[in-house]
C-alpha cells in the first residue's frame, strides 16, 4: 500500500485550509496549459458507475459572459429581498460573484442521460451522478489551489437560463459555476466569516444510532 509521509500529510492538510472561496481576482491570464493541468484533476475523480458526467463549458464568449452576470445580478437581487435588517444591509455589501474580474470562467454540467456506466450506482440514487460532478469539482479545487491559482463557486443563479444562454443539452443539469483565477489576496479565514455572516463550527460532531 502507498505511504504518505508525516511532511505530506501536514502540507496536506495545509492545503485544505488555504482552499478558499475566492471572489476578488486580478484579471491577468492564465496559461492554458495551467489551466488544462489542473483540469486534468478532474480525471482522478471517482464517479458513479465510473460514468464520468461532468461536462465542462468554458466561456470565452464576451456576449456569453455578459449574460451570465446578468443571470447573476438578477439572482442576486431577488435572494436579497429575501432578507431584512442587519441581515439584507450584510448581504448587500458582501461581494458574491468574481465574474466581472475572473480570466476563466467554466459551467460544469452533470450529464443525467449519459450511457457511460450503463446506470450502475446510480439506478437507486440518479443524484449519485452528481455527486460525482461535486467530487470532481473539490479535485480541481485543490489543484488549482496547489499551483497558485484561486477559485469561486457562484451558486446566486437561475441554472435553466444560463443552460439555455449556453445553449447546451437539455439533459445537462447545472451543477456550478466557476471563476477561475489568480487571487487579489490570500486568507485562512472564509469572507463570510470575516464579517460576521457565520461562524464555522468548532469541531464534527458524529450522530451515533
Amino acid at each position: 500500500m502507498r505511504e504518505f509521509s508525516a511532511a505530506f500529510q501536514t502540507e496536506l492538510m495545509e492545503l485544505l485550509k488555504w482552499r478558499r472561496d475566492v471572489r476578488h481576482f486580478k484579471t491577468d491570464p492564465i496559461p492554458l496549459d495551467l489551466l488544462q493541468k489542473c483540469l486534468n484533476a478532474f480525471q482522478t475523480s471517482p464517479s458513479v458507475g465510473l460514468s464520468e458526467p461532468w461536462r465542462i463549458v468554458r466561456i470565452t464568449s464576451p456576449e456569453r459572459r455578459a449574460q451570465a452576470l446578468d443571470n447573476f445580478t438578477i439572482a442576486n437581487a431577488d435572494a436579497l429581498r429575501g432578507y431584512s435588517d442587519e441581515r439584507a444591509k450584510t448581504y448587500a455589501s458582501l461581494k458574491l460573484s468574481g465574474m466581472r474580474d475572473a480570466p476563466e470562467q467554466l459551467a460544469i454540467f452533470c450529464d443525467e442521460s449519459t450511457l457511460k456506466g450503463a446506470g450502475l450506482g446510480a439506478q437507486s440514487m440518479p443524484e449519485m451522478r452528481r455527486y460525482s460532478v461535486v467530487a470532481a469539482i473539490m479535485n480541481f479545487w485543490l489543484v488549482t489551489r496547489a499551483n497558485g491559482l484561486g477559485l469561486g463557486w457562484v451558486s446566486i443563479l437561475d441554472p435553466e437560463q444560463l443552460r439555455r444562454d449556453l445553449d447546451v443539452s437539455n439533459d445537462w443539469a447545472l451543477v456550478a459555476y466557476l471563476c477561475v483565477g489568480w487571487p487579489e489576496h490570500e486568507t485562512l479565514t472564509p469572507e463570510l466569516e470575516t464579517v460576521g455572516w457565520e461562524t464555522r463550527a468548532p469541531e464534527i460532531t458524529l450522530i451515533e444510532k
